[in-house]
């Protein structure tokens, strides 16, 4: 039975937009949080940059809150991955584990 008052044409896009109000209000009240150096191995593990970078679906943390974002893997190694991504106008970088991300669909 259907519900009175859904509209399943945009849910989505309903879906998103409170999605990207949540991430810029984590944004605006705790700091972005990125892996250290020591974390991601950086001294051992060589990195690939990706001259295309590709559409990825992260978890992020901003203080103590985590959320996921649609993003771009754009550099990586065999335990980390460097993405961006975009809060507001604000373009957003930051070193996630990698199996904190996803290829997006």
């Amino acid at each position: 039975m259907p519900v009175i008052g859904t509209n399943k044409r945009h849910a989505q896009y309903y879906d998103r937009l409170m999605n990207d109000r949540i991430v810029q209000r984590l944004a605006e009240e705790s700091p972005l949080q990125s892996l250290t150096a020591q974390e991601r191995q950086e001294s051992v593990l060589p990195v690939t940059r990706d001259p295309q970078p590709k559409k990825c679906r992260a978890w992020v943390r901003f203080g103590p809150h985590a959320t996921q974002v649609d993003g771009l893997v754009v550099v990586w190694n065999d335990v980390a991955c460097g993405i961006e991504f975009t809060v507001g106008d604000q373009q957003m970088r930051c070193w996630v584990w990698a199996n904190a991300v996803t290829p997006a669909a």
